[in-house]
C-alpha cells in the first residue's frame, strides 16, 4: 500500500494511535499537519475533505478518504493482514475491541480538545478544573480496565498476547495524554507495564507526539 496521506495533529491521541498502527504495519505516508488549537481543522479545504473537521483522516492512493481512527485501523488490518492487530478468533477479537473501545469510546469523547474548550468557554472552567475533569473520566475507565487486564490470562506482554494490537495503540496514546494532565498511574500497574512495553518499540516511539514534524 503506497501513496497514503495522513492528515493529523502531533498531540491528538487519535492521531497517535493511528500513526502507531501505520508503523506497526510498516506503511509509509505523507504527513499533513492541522493545528487544532489554531483551528486549522476548520478550514474550508479540510472540511471539504472531512466534513466532521476531525483528525485523523487518511487519504488512499485513489483519493478515497477514510475517517475515524478505529475504522481506519480496522481497514488497515483487513487490507494489510501482517502483522495482525486483531487476534484470530471471534471471541478474542471481541475482547480486544472491548479493551480498545473502553478507551476510545469512554475516555476520549469526554476529554478531547473541543470538549475541554467548551468547558472553559461555556462554564468558565480554568485549567485546573479542566484537568480535574480529565482525570475523573480517565479514572472512571482505568479502574475497571486495570481489572480487566490484570485478571485475564490472555493479557501477557501486551493487552492480548505477546504482540501489540488494536488495544495497545489506544492504551499507548491515552497514557501519553494522561501525562499532560498529571494522571496518577500508580493504581494502574498493568496498564503502566503494557505502556512501557509499547514505548520500548520503535514503531510506537516514532508515533509519539514529540517525534512529529509539527511538534511544539
Amino acid at each position: 500500500m503506497t501513496g497514503l496521506v495522513l492528515h493529523n495533529y502531533f498531540r491528538s491521541s487519535t492521531s497517535t494511535r493511528l500513526r502507531a498502527a501505520l508503523n506497526l504495519k510498516g506503511l509509509t505516508y505523507d504527513y499533513v499537519a492541522h493545528h487544532l488549537r489554531k483551528g486549522e481543522h476548520r478550514s474550508a479545504d479540510y472540511l471539504a475533505l472531512n466534513p466532521q473537521g476531525l483528525v485523523p483522516a487518511l487519504v488512499l492512493e485513489d483519493g478515497t478518504v477514510l475517517t475515524q481512527s478505529l475504522a481506519i485501523i480496522e481497514y488497515l488490518d483487513e487490507t494489510v493482514p501482517e502483522p495482525p492487530l486483531l487476534p484470530a478468533t471471534a471471541v478474542d477479537r471481541a475482547r480486544v475491541r472491548s479493551l480498545a473501545y473502553a478507551i476510545a469510546c469512554e475516555i476520549h469523547p469526554v476529554n478531547n480538545l473541543r470538549v475541554l474548550g467548551y468547558l472553559k468557554s461555556a462554564f468558565g472552567a480554568d485549567d485546573e478544573a479542566s484537568a480535574v475533569w480529565f482525570r475523573h473520566w480517565v479514572d472512571e475507565t482505568f479502574v475497571p480496565l486495570e481489572k480487566m487486564l490484570a485478571g485475564d490470562p490472555r493479557t501477557r506482554r501486551f493487552c492480548h498476547g505477546d504482540t501489540p494490537g488494536l488495544a495497545d495503540v489506544c492504551l499507548y496514546a491515552q497514557v501519553l495524554n494522561n501525562r499532560r494532565f498529571k494522571v496518577d498511574m500508580t493504581p494502574y500497574p498493568t496498564i503502566g507495564r503494557i505502556f512501557d512495553a509499547c514505548a520500548a518499540l520503535p514503531q510506537f516511539a516514532q508515533a509519539a507526539p514529540e517525534n512529529q514534524p509539527d511538534a511544539e
